[in-house]
């Protein structure tokens, strides 16, 4: 089983917890404050190239652009922001969802008893993320509480949704009257505790349909129902006029006489039809009506952001994941002063957060190493990692800082 990148805890506890396993934890904070302030510059400058190659298809955008782009400049912008939204959620260790994934999710039985269609053909990409899989048990009940059963699924904590619109000239040959999304543009959003059986939902254009169980129920109710009407309201109308039309074929030789009492009462007797037709079509748009409120009532409280607004949110958790991944690796690095190898960092790290709090985890290790190599706090000999020491590493990130804007 391949366990989550993501760090189960807040930055603030990370700190702390770290700040714990040192001698001098006051001097340590300040340190881990320096790390995050220039973690924190650093993806600064990704969350505005995000927005810049984002603006010009946001569907949500509230500003005028200077100048005209042409077909081939948004592609290129598009292009871009995809590559780079890719990479943040890779850094906020998310890990993407795959095709058989989707396809189990839309072959699966939902927890909600709504089942979805999705219009495939009207994206021109489809990329899914999750963060977070656990195993959840869910009772379901039918029958009026009658019937209990006990479902067990994959649920993701998180999930980031990224999707991009053919153009205007598909919709247009697909004769659609009205959409609920702008041709070309791509959607962003991010979603919260949703189980892998209802990814479809998550879709902006998955319809409600009936599932067979339901279809069964109303279509039996109807069948009955109707058959009640037929015999008690116009059985002996429907008789008649059997007889008069058998009369006029030439399959009856005696004459049949209808009164107008008879033409009254066939007259109320399909009023009363009509009435139950209409009233058994009613009883099945209320059922889809109350399953398209079941489907809006999970999605409010799913949601979590959209659009450029999860821009700001994922470049923040990603933010916070290198600076827990950089903090612990140099926390276990200056407790081993005759250094470590990567592997048996990564083991100490994993084995502490296994032992001391109860989270199996796959400590992104490479990347830790990669960010404290690259800000000059750790050494590399043989393979083996050592730590410079505290004071040093906070003059070091103090030089960093102070060296960020240099104009003349």
């Amino acid at each position: 089983m391949a366990y989550d990148r993501f760090i189960p805890f807040s930055k603030y506890d990370i700190v702390n917890l770290c700040a714990k396993l040192r001698p001098e934890p006051e001097s340590f904070k300040q340190f881990s404050h320096l790390l995050s302030s220039l973690i924190h510059h650093q993806y600064h400058a990704h969350l505005e190239s995000l927005k810049y190659h984002y603006t010009p298809f946001d569907p949500n955008s509230d500003t005028r652009p200077i100048r005209h782009l042409t077909t081939q400049q948004k592609a290129l912008h598009q292009r871009e922001f995809a590559k780079e939204f890719a990479l943040i959620l890779n850094a906020a260790n998310y890990e993407r969802i795959t095709a058989e994934d989707l396809q189990d999710a839309l072959n699966e039985e939902s927890l909600f008893k709504v089942r979805l269609a999705v219009e495939f053909d009207d994206f021109a990409e489809v990329v899914f993320y999750r963060r977070g899989e656990s195993q959840k048990t869910e009772t379901l009940t039918s029958w009026w509480g009658l019937r209990k059963k006990q479902l067990q699924f994959t649920n993701y904590d998180r999930v980031a949704v990224f999707i991009r619109f053919k153009d205007a000239e598909y919709f247009a040959r697909k004769k659609t009257s009205s959409l609920a999304f702008e041709p070309s543009s791509t959607i962003v959003k991010l979603f919260q505790n949703v189980p892998k059986a209802d990814l479809e939902m998550l879709f902006p254009n998955s319809e409600v349909k009936m599932r067979p169980i339901d279809k069964v129920v109303i279509a039996s109710s109807a069948l009955v129902g109707g058959a009640v009407v037929l015999v008690t309201k116009l059985g002996a109308s429907i008789l008649l006029l059997a007889a008069l039309l058998s009369f006029w074929l030439g399959w009856r030789s005696e004459a049949v006489t209808m009164s107008q009492q008879h033409f009254i009462t066939f007259a109320i007797g399909m009023g009363v039809f009509g009435s139950f037709i209409f009233k058994e079509w009613s009883k099945f748009k209320n059922r889809k009506i109350r399953f398209m409120k079941a489907l809006s009532d999970n999605l409010y409280f799913k949601n979590l952001d959209n659009n450029a607004g999860v821009l700001h949110t994922l470049v923040d958790a990603a933010q916070e994941e290198d600076v827990k991944e950089a903090l612990l690796a140099y926390t276990f690095l200056l407790n081993s002063p005759q250094g470590l190898s990567a592997s048996q960092l990564d083991d100490e790290i994993e084995t502490w957060f296994k032992q001391q709090h109860d989270c199996v985890l796959d400590f992104e290790i490479s990347d830790a190493l990669q960010k404290l190599t690259k800000m000059q706090l750790v050494n590399k000999q043989d393979e083996q990692f050592t730590a410079i020491p505290l004071p040093q590493a906070k003059v070091q990130l103090d030089k960093q800082w102070d060296d960020l804007f240099k104009y003349n």
